[in-house]
């Protein structure tokens, strides 16, 4: 059987970059195979480097073609019509593979995983399971909001102490 992958979406992986903390991202659930699909990856250009560094040096990361047939194609084009083509790409593999997303979009990925029955999970719950499993200490999870936040993207600001994530994995 197959390893269950992560897909990560875009907001996700920027993120990481700007608290400068992408490489660990994989590790954090080092149960599951990490991923980004081309669609993805074509959308971070700023950040491709980074991204190839880990596919090429420390394997804990994969860059996948997104050519989906059949349902899944079908899916893609009525998501894309509404969505980001990152998030729909994510969402219609999801969707037919039975993997996990990785993205912060909650106001685009939120209603149609609950109903698609599609696990996610947010920066927050990557943060939460890192500092469960001690791989951040709670103020390195206080300097990764506020990094990311002075970096321009949206978070919101917790104790990561007392979250409670979107999902169990």
């Amino acid at each position: 059987m197959e390893k269950v992958k992560i897909v990560l979406d875009a907001d996700v992986i920027i993120h990481f970059s700007k608290a400068n903390r992408l490489s660990i991202l994989p590790s954090i659930l080092p149960e599951y195979d990490h991923i980004v699909l081309s669609t993805v990856y074509n959308e971070l250009i700023s950040i491709q480097q980074q991204i190839d560094n880990q596919v090429i040096f420390l394997k804990n990361l994969s860059v996948e073609e997104f050519n989906p047939t059949g349902d899944m194609r079908r899916e893609y084009a009525v998501l894309s019509s509404r969505f980001g083509k990152g998030e729909s790409a994510c969402m219609a593999y999801c969707r037919f593979t039975n993997n996990v997303i990785g993205s912060s979009n909650l106001k685009d990925v939120k209603e149609y995983c609950t109903k698609q029955k599609i696990t996610y999970l947010t920066t927050l719950d990557f943060l939460y399971y890192a500092y469960v499993r001690n791989i951040m200490s709670k103020e390195e999870c206080d300097q990764f909001m506020q990094d990311v936040t002075s970096g321009g993207s949206k978070l919101p600001t917790v104790d990561i102490a007392t979250y409670t994530p979107n999902s169990h994995l």
